[in-house]
This record gives structure tokens, sequence and C-alpha cells, in this order.
């Protein structure tokens, strides 16, 4: 069995999503503060060992008013069902899908469905007002009527911060898949036994040694441990952690017989100090070893060294120690799912972040091996009997993203649900679907490029999609000299821009994954003026009939059009919805055009090169005889003191545009009640 989908109501950023999970690994990717952990601590709340609790601040942002809503509808005098269904709730949906075939086992408790040929169950989990409870909910919360409405909402939401983890409660609920109506009340702890979740953390102490040495990596022994001595472990694990205690009773039974007799010595007897009706206790001496304090507060990780020295777990790097963690934790889960008295149908394993202090090589590696992982676990340990787990890796790297199969992968974004931009939700994305329209052949292109270039679209603000070498090297000068004469300060080097080279031959491959992204993009490409009267030799724009570029063609649609048709296109005719063409036109009115980068630099740049401004012939001929990266080089570095082309430095002033607020918020802290 396995988690099919997973629906997320009202819990942060994550106001109305469906999550897909794949059957071992699912990925999830996108931009800073778009909901990724949201995800996590969700789970972390509702698999942790007691019934969870939640905060005001738990609830989406943009369904806060609906508390308001059930408060007036009190007050106006309606009835309980309409006050409780104004009430927000935060729900979770699992879809589980089993085979026929297969023993169900915990599974059992949530099939309530009587259609033979169903292979899925609901589970839906609901944080909501418990039954009878509306009159205390809402007891003694007074709003001054002569207020403004702001202030009322003030007062009132804080009356109530206190009053949601003291009447909200947690409810478990199976679902017919066909028949929403039939619905069946269960236990919380039936969801422990059929889920049970596994949490590595993105901030895992690693490099914590300034005042002491952090053994992190020698904490999982005590777990370890604990999950070998319990009733249901394998019999070699229980065999071992006896055969530890009985080594530790021998250290014992030696520290009784002498040790404990010479620190008896120490502690001197009651009756010297002579206090009259003081009878002696004779107090003596007793070291108590305890396996799991010995495995806790003296057991420590250790890496052979030479000589007999073994070194400190701190004493290696960093990468290593975060790979050895997570191997170890992954191992931990493992054993612990196996020493359950009853396992559970699925283990949800979640890895924030796992390239922290990995080298991209050791990224791609890793992410490729998770899944063969789990069946080196298997087969070694649990004689080839399957592990019912599920991971879902959340990561920032562009390395990770890449090596993972565009099936795998879930884009996360967070757009704003008003004009106000007070208040955004998270769009969760899967690029199985999204990619759905688009051939076998592009989409096997997009892939290679993306792994092979690292490219950085899944988590960047923005793009600008451009030609070569050249202006790969000289954009972030190019966008420095933009950003200088904005006085608005919206600067694009504050800006998360991926940057990217793929010809204009490539670039209108990338259209549908842009807009599919959401990701507000400059597309820069070349004039490439031809000659068709010619046999399309190449040529000077005044000499030129139509455009070789195929990005431009797609763009307009017009296989025939002429580099003059394109100098004349308005500013609104480059832009569709977020994507922007730039190529070559004239630095004003009546001025020559450049064919490439390099001419249109010369061409803006006359003096620079000892040209006159219309000297559209000179710019063409140094052009042409140009080492283009010494070139870009050159004034990237020494010589700086020039003006950026006039179609790049328009493209970049609308790139830099924002809407009236950031995509971009930090997501809600975790309150702490």
């Amino acid at each position: 069995m396995k988690i099919r989908k997973i629906k997320i109501k009202n819990f942060r950023l994550l106001e109305t999503v469906d999550l897909l999970l794949e059957e071992r690994t699912t990925v999830i990717v996108g931009r800073n503060n778009s909901g990724k952990t949201s995800l996590t601590e969700l789970f972390r709340r509702f698999l942790a060992e007691t019934s969870p609790t939640f905060y005001l601040e738990d609830f989406s942002l943009g369904i806060h008013e609906q508390f308001w809503t059930a408060y007036n509808f009190r007050q106006n005098g309606k009835d309980e069902a309409e006050i409780r269904e104004a009430l927000p709730i935060i729900e979770v949906e699992i879809t589980f899908s089993y085979d026929k075939d297969t023993t169900l086992g915990p599974l059992s408790d949530f099939i309530i469905d009587l259609n033979p040929d169903c292979t899925e169950t609901l589970i839906d989990i609901r944080y909501k007002l418990e039954e009878g409870k509306i009159e205390s909910f809402f007891e003694g919360i007074e709003v001054d009527a002569l207020a403004s409405e702001k202030e009322q909402k003030i007062a009132f939401f804080r009356a109530i911060k206190e009053n949601i983890s003291k009447y909200y409660k947690v409810a478990l609920l199976a679902i017919d898949p066909n028949d929403p109506t039939n619905q069946k009340p269960l236990d919380w702890p039936k969801l422990r036994t059929l889920l049970q979740g596994g949490f590595i953390n993105a901030q895992r102490g690693l490099d914590d040694t300034t005042h002491k040495e952090n053994d992190v990596l020698g904490k999982i022994l005590e777990t370890l441990f604990r999950t070998a001595q319990s009733e249901s472990a394998d019999p070699e694990d229980r065999e071992t952690a006896q055969e530890l205690k009985t080594a530790v009773q021998g250290i014992q039974d030696n520290i009784d017989d002498s040790f404990n007799e010479q620190l008896g010595n120490l502690i001197p007897a009651l009756a010297m100090f002579g206090y009259p009706g003081l009878v002696d206790p004779k107090l003596c001496t007793e070291t108590m070893l305890d396996v799991e304090r010995l495995l806790n507060n003296h057991t420590k990780i250790r890496y052979s060294g030479i000589n007999g020295i073994r070194l400190p777990e701190a004493y290696n790097g960093l990468g290593v120690r975060n790979l050895i963690f997570i191997l170890l934790k992954l191992y931990e889960f493992f054993k612990s799912y196996k020493a359950m008295p009853s396992a559970p149908g699925v283990q949800l394993v979640f890895i924030e972040e796992p390239e922290v202090h990995l080298h991209p090589q050791m990224q791609e590696v890793f992410i490729s091996k998770l899944s063969e992982i789990a069946s080196v676990f298997v087969e070694k340990y649990n004689e080839g009997q399957a592990w019912p787990v599920q991971f879902i890796v959340t990561t920032h790297s562009s390395h990770m993203a890449n090596r993972a199969s565009f099936d795998a992968m879930r884009y996360f974004l967070a757009t704003a649900k008003r004009e106000t931009c007070d208040v955004f939700e998270t769009n969760i994305k899967d690029l199985k679907k999204g990619f759905s329209d688009i051939s076998e052949v592009d989409k096997k292109f997009l892939h290679q490029y993306m792994t092979l270039t690292r490219c950085d679209l899944l988590f960047a603000d923005k793009a600008v999609l451009i030609e070569g070498t050249t202006e790969r090297l000289l954009m972030p000068k190019m966008i420095e000299k933009v950003d200088e004469g904005r006085a608005d300060g919206q600067h694009l080097a504050s800006q998360y821009v991926s940057v990217m080279e793929v010809g204009g031959a490539y670039a209108h491959i990338f259209f549908n994954l842009l807009n599919f992204l959401e990701l507000k993009a400059l597309i820069i490409t070349d004039l490439d003026s031809v000659n068709h009267n010619d046999n399309g030799r190449v040529c000077k724009v005044s000499d030129g009939t139509r455009t070789s570029n195929s990005c431009i063609k797609n763009w307009f649609s017009d296989t025939d059009i002429s580099p003059d048709s394109l100098i004349h296109k308005s500013e609104q005719e480059k832009i569709n919805g977020i994507r922007r063409l730039a190529y070559q036109v004239p630095e004003a009115e009546g001025k020559p055009c450049g064919r490439s980068f390099e001419d249109a630099f010369i061409l803006a740049n006359s003096e620079l090169f000892g040209l006159t401004e219309n000297n559209e012939e000179g710019a063409w001929n140094i052009a042409k005889n140009l080492k283009k990266s010494e070139f870009a080089l050159k004034h990237a570095i020494e010589k700086t003191n020039w003006v950026v082309p006039r179609y790049i430095q328009e493209g970049l002033l609308w790139l830099a545009e924002n809407p009236k607020c950031q995509i971009e918020l930090p997501e809600q802290e975790v309150a702490n009640g």
C-alpha cells in the first residue's frame, strides 16, 4: 500500500493544496518561503506521540476572517449549526491506495466501502471546535461597539487566541471514497498504527563545535539500543542488546566489589562529630551503570586514525558527517519500523535540505541513490520483505532537483491572494501534469539541459535567457549599470535572477516551462538578419530580408518576418504575459541596428571603438573579427566605462519591475503556545 495523494486545507500557506506522491521519492522544490516547511511541520504535529495542538497563527491568514464571521453570527442569534459551519478548521485528507491481494493490516480499520473493485480509502484528519463548545469558545469575549472595525477585530483575535488550543481538538475519520457521506470516526491512536513518520531536519547541529564537541551521530546509538530492546525487535537485535547489558553487568560486579569499597573510605563516619543522640547510619556508596546512559553520555562515534589514535566526530568534514547522519537516521527509521509490534502500513520520511554541506556531485549521488538505500536495508536486514517507506525530500539545490526526474518533482509557489498583498497562499504544481502538453522530445531536451547546466530556474524569482558567452559574462555588469539608473529602488541585483545561456534556436522551448513556473522572464536574443534573396546569406540588418532566429519567428508566429518589421515592433508586442522578448534595435531613431550583441554593443559605444555613430559597416567588421570571450572579459573587468545597448537596457528595466508587493512572504512561525 502507499499514499497516493495528500489534500491540505487552512494550515499556514497551505490554504488549499493537493499533493500527489510518488511511489518511493517525491522531491519538493520552489522559492524560499513557499510552503515547503509548512508541509513538514504539519506532519510533524500529526505524527507525534500525542494528539496535536495548533494555534491561531497556524490557521491560514486568508481564513482568519471566518472566526470574525462566526462571532457575528453568534451575536446576531444564528443557530449553532450556522456558527459551527462558519468556523474554520485545519484539515488533511490522505488517500491510500492498495492492492486487492495485499494483507491490509492496520488499513482494514479505515476501509468502510462495500465496493469490491475499490482499491482506495480516504483518511480525514480535522482540527476543529469540539462538539458543544461554541458558548465556551466565545464566552467572555466582548468588543467595543463604538470602536472602529479594525480595532474591534484586533481585540477579538487577541481574545480567542488562547481559546483555540483550549477548545479545538483533533478528529480522525475514515471516509468512503465512493460516498463522502459515509464516514466512520476512529480513535486517534489508529493513525499512528497505520502511518509512522520520520523527520530529518534541515538544522542538524553538525557544525556546533564552538563550546564543546557535539556528538550528534553518537546520539543515534541510544535510539538504536532502545529499539533493539523492544519485544517486537529482531531476535538478533535483542540478543545484541542483552549482550551489551551482560557486559555492563560484569563491570558493575567489579565496581561493587572494589571500586565502591575504596570510594567509601572517602566518606567520614558521622560518629566522629560526637553529636549527642546522632546514630551513625554508616554511609556507603553504590555506583550504578546504565547502558542507555552510557550510550547517551559517554559513548562517542570515532573515526579510525593511526597508532591507536581515534579521531573525534567533529574532526571529519561537515559534508561527510551530514551524509553519515542521514544514513544512520534512515537506518534508525528502518529499525524502528521493524520493531513495532504491529507494522504500520506506510512509513513517511521527510528529509529537509539533504544538500547541507554536501558538494554538488555528492548531492546528485544522494538523490539518485535514495531508493537504492531502502532496497539495501530490505535485502540485507529484512530478508527481502518490503519496507513500505515513502520519502518526501525538500531541497533548494539545483544539483539535486535536476538529477531527479520531472515526474517526481512538485513545485511550491507562493502567490498573493488579493491586491493588498497581505495574504499569500501556496500553489503546488505537479511537473508531471504541467508537462503533459509538451512533446517528449522537448521534455527530454529540457531535462537534459537543466541537468547539464545546473539550471536553477526552479528556485529563482526571475529569469534571463541569453544567447551566448559574451552576454553571460557581461550580464552582471549590465545589471549593475541598469540598477544605478533606477530611482525607485527596484534593483535586479537584490533579486534572485537566474541567467541561462540557451541560444536563439532553443529559447522558445522554455516558454511553456516559464509559464508553468509563473516565472517572470526576459528572453534576450539576436535579430540574426539574413538575405533571403541571396540564399539566406548572413548580412547586416540594413541588407536583411528575414531573420534566421527560431525564437523570434516562434514569438511572432511568422517565419518570413523581416528585420525592418521587427525594428518597428512596439513594446507591447514584445511582451506576452510574464515573458518579454528583447532583440537588437537602433540606439535612436534613424540610427543603424546591430545584428548580434557584439555589433549592437559597438554601435552603442561607437566612440570607445573609434567609430562614428552611423558606422554600421565599421561595427559589422569589428564584430566579425572579435574573440568573444576575450571581448567580454575585457569589458567586464578592464574597460567598464560603457553603456548598455538599448534593447538590453529596456528589457532589464522591465524585468526589474515588481508588482505592488513581492511574491515572497516569510512563513508564519510556529507558535510556542
